[in-house]
């Protein structure tokens, strides 16, 4: 089994939704379910509605899962299984109150060494640990080992005792951390395979000693996905628009296209333009790149006017707010100028709105505005435009300056042939 294991805390990022793809995708591939695991258990950050809206967004990238969970469903586990490390002496009770642990912490920093739990509690006599009132953690005991993790992604990675220090399980208030609970809930579920942000990699040894102490024996995969750079090269912030999958969908990229470059993003692919469904034909996690990878909004436009290209018109037309084969046309030739359905909208909402007309040309506006309203049904364009002509003795930029105001709603724009094959039925709702 797979999982994908995102927290309601804010919004679904480019890069966890990548993370989603992957493991979609190889779920696919390798024939085994797909888990969706909802890591609630950090109360106080967890935002109400985020779990519904991570299913929708889900369910709109065509993601498809056997399971769900939330994690804390899982509570009893956690907590059964700590008790258990306590019991084999592989976890030890923790009574540093939080001021004395961020007092250690300063004066490492003074002395300017990596700050280490000092081991303070781990050998404390057993009537010290019974008797005790006061509040406490539960910390694995440090490895003896160092631990390597093999990662599809990036190689091998060894950490040393010291890189994974004795570090907590359960908090004061018997809640898990995201180490502890994530270790088990893989290893419950049976998980074959994580596929996960590099952001992840450190944590990674910690989840393989909770197994080595829990007695898990069973070989877990890893893949590490590199980070995701901003177009200036830096690392993104959540505070960029672009790092949200709500905006990036609000702003017009149609789920397709934002798949597509998700994919092929750090990764050869036989083709540039593909849908979900090819590339589970091709995806090889073992071919993605190691190193970072940028995100270029130009690019992802790019791909997304292709997709939008590749619409069949009615339906292009409904995203625009239509329900005719004729719009939908008239839509794609405003692709030549405009990349997502936002932009679309925009240019097609001109067309129909009332126009805003510079004052040079409002009398012979209106004028050909009225001529149209008047005039018979024309197939062609050049019919249409030599009857205006005609009748209206304008030419030049006082004839098409005009013409073109009324036929987009906007001075500059695809050649007015083009328009007009496919606004001629229209022509009395665009010049209202």
């Amino acid at each position: 089994m797979l999982r994908f294991a995102p927290s309601p805390t804010g919004d679904m990022h480019i890069d966890n939704l990548r993370v989603a793809l992957f493991n979609y995708i190889c779920a696919v591939q390798r024939e085994e379910p797909l888990l969706i695991r909802i890591e609630d258990t950090d109360k106080e950050r967890n935002i109400p509605g985020k779990e519904k809206e991570i299913f929708e967004i889900l369910a709109l990238f065509g993601i498809e899962y056997q399971e769900q969970q939330l994690q804390s469903d899982n509570l009893r586990f956690h907590r059964a299984m700590a008790l258990q490390l306590l019991q084999d002496k592989r976890a030890f009770n923790c009574f540093c109150t939080p001021e004395i642990l961020e007092a250690k912490r300063e004066a490492a920093k003074e002395s300017k060494i990596a700050y280490r739990y000092d081991g303070a509690c781990e050998n404390l006599p057993a009537e010290e640990v019974i008797d005790n009132p006061n509040p406490f953690t539960i910390r694995l005991k440090k490895p003896t080992h160092p631990i390597t993790v093999s990662d599809i992604i990036k190689g091998e990675s060894t950490f040393s005792p010291d890189d994974i220090d004795s570090f907590i399980l359960m908090h004061a208030d018997k809640f898990p951390t995201y180490n502890f609970a994530c270790a088990v809930d893989d290893m419950l579920a049976d998980i074959s395979l994580i596929i996960r942000s590099e952001n992840h990699l450190s944590n990674t040894p910690k989840q393989i000693a909770i197994h080595e102490a829990l007695g898990y024996t069973k070989k877990i995969e890893y893949a590490h996905l590199p980070i995701i750079l901003g177009e200036e090269g830096k690392k993104m912030s959540e505070r960029d628009d672009a790092t949200s999958v709500k905006w990036l969908l609000e702003e017009g990229y149609l789920p397709e296209a934002i798949a597509n470059y998700l994919i092929l993003m750090g990764n050869t692919t036989p083709t540039e333009i593909f849908t979900l469904k090819e590339a589970i034909k091709w995806f090889d996690l073992h071919a993605l790149s190691n190193a970072p990878t940028r995100f270029d909004i130009d690019k992802l436009k790019f791909i997304n006017r292709e997709h939008l290209k590749g619409l069949d018109p009615k339906e292009l037309s409904r995203y625009v707010g239509f329900a005719d084969e004729d719009i939908g046309n008239l839509a794609k030739v405003f692709l030549k100028e405009a990349g997502t359905l936002k932009e679309l909208r925009t240019k097609i909402g001109a067309v129909f709105a009332p126009k805003n007309v510079p004052d040079e040309f409002k009398e012979e506006y209106v004028l050909l505005r009225d001529m149209t309203l008047q005039a018979p049904h024309f197939d062609d364009y050049e019919a249409y435009k030599n009857y205006l002509m005609e009748h209206s003795g304008l030419k030049g930029k006082h004839f098409f300056e005009p013409l073109r105001i009324l036929l987009s709603g906007a001075e500059h724009g695809p050649e007015l042939a083009d328009l007009y094959q496919y606004l001629k039925n229209y022509l009395k709702e665009v010049a209202k």
